[in-house]
């Protein structure tokens, strides 16, 4: 019985932890308010900006559920950022291969952002729109 009890509390543990290398970048989200802040600029390369490996990222808008950005990552993620009830940010999720690795809360600074058509952005197609 007491090997069970281990095994079961140990399962737990890892599935408690699964997110716990999931980090949010805060020196991303200082560069890219740098980049909102100037009024000239209306588009953020985001490739640029990253040090880690990337495939994927997607951009959540302000009351995004937490249902529909597990759907749309195909991954499980808790949002950290709570964005299904805040319309002060954007969040900013990366993958490398099948598993989240960085997360941006993206402060919108009386600002909207959109990728276009895309459903997610790419290393080679990084451009993130700033609506002024």
């Amino acid at each position: 019985m007491k090997k069970i009890t281990v095994i079961i509390f140990s399962l737990l543990l890892l599935v408690g932890c699964s997110q716990s290398n999931v980090q949010q970048n805060t020196k991303l989200e200082e560069s890219i308010h740098s980049i909102v802040e100037d009024k000239n600029i209306s588009e953020i390369n985001i490739n640029s900006l990253t040090n880690f490996d990337w495939d994927k990222a997607f951009l959540f808008a302000p009351y995004t559920t937490q249902e529909s950005i597990e759907e749309q990552l195909g991954v499980d993620f808790k949002d950290p950022s709570k964005i299904d009830i805040r319309d002060d940010i954007y969040l900013l999720v990366f993958l490398n291969g099948k598993k989240v690795v960085h997360y941006a809360e993206v402060n919108r600074q009386q600002y909207d952002f959109s990728i276009g058509e895309k459903e997610y952005l790419t290393p080679s197609n990084d451009s993130i729109n700033i609506d002024r």
